[in-house]
């Protein structure tokens, strides 16, 4: 399984914070980064056999400089999808299949969006993804409403099954989140250049599953597990100084 992390935003709503840095690699625990964090989480899955981060032109070298010092046992390579504005810029979908046409991908896929901070070990999605054989999203139980519209909304059978998926509605059909977390089954991969050409959003990256679903198969993995977004600069400053309390007093 080859994990591909989504990490060629331009995080506008960050700025100036995100002006010269991009987001997944601002500081969030100490000198570590939301990358970091992330990568920790990969770090620790056996069976996945590479990372890839694809990110933009304008942010390529910061990523190239973070793999400088980055010191864990799995292969990592950065990819460039060329963009250079937020005008330019690929979506989340057109850079899974950036990724996928230019590193001729045969391999199931993780994909993960690169500024999340996960409250959660990632062993029990992926033991669930073999179990059902199919492809996966990730969701769980979200009871504000201003959040429910800010993200895919999932109904569900008995079987965990995907009836309905919707990305950010206005009236959620129920309080089932899906956050961007998504485990594709290798025979999946090539209709995203389908789902593209057929005039699919390229944006959000839960458009695709949105389409899927209604031609194949797509499971559902419940966590109870905290995902968070820094949405905002004052949102930014308040995690860091919860998680890096949390590290704090781990040391004492």
């Amino acid at each position: 399984m080859i994990a591909l992390i989504l990490a060629a935003g331009y995080a506008t709503r960050l700025y100036p914070l995100t002006k010269d840095t991009p987001k997944p690699l601002l500081p969030i625990q100490g000198s570590r980064t939301i990358l970091d964090l992330l990568v920790d989480r990969l770090e620790v899955l056996k069976e996945i056999t590479e990372i890839l981060i694809v990110t933009n032109e304008r942010f390529f070298g910061a990523f190239q400089q973070w793999h400088l010092d980055y010191g864990g046992t799995k292969p990592v390579r950065i990819l460039n999808d060329g963009t250079s504005s937020p005008d330019t810029r690929l979506g989340a979908v057109g850079d899974i299949q950036f990724v996928i046409e230019r590193e001729h991908l045969k391999e199931d896929l993780l994909v993960l969006a690169g500024d999340n901070v996960l409250g959660f070990g990632l062993e029990g999605y992926l033991n669930y993804f073999h179990q059902v054989d199919k492809d996966c999203i990730l969701v769980r139980t979200v009871d504000n409403i201003q959040e429910l519209r800010s993200v895919g909304v999932a109904e569900l059978d008995e079987e965990m099954r995907v009836l309905s998926l919707e990305e950010k509605p206005q009236s959620p059909r129920t309080n089932i989140g899906v956050f961007a977390l998504y485990i594709y089954k290798r025979s999946t991969l090539p209709l995203f250049s389908r789902y593209l050409a057929e005039g699919g959003n390229p944006d959000a990256p839960s458009y695709f599953p949105e389409w899927l679903h209604s031609r194949q198969e797509i499971r559902a993995y419940f966590t109870e597990g905290a995902i968070e977004d820094v949405g905002t600069p004052e949102a930014y400053a308040e995690m860091r100084d919860r998680l890096g309390n949390i590290e704090e007093n781990k040391g004492k």
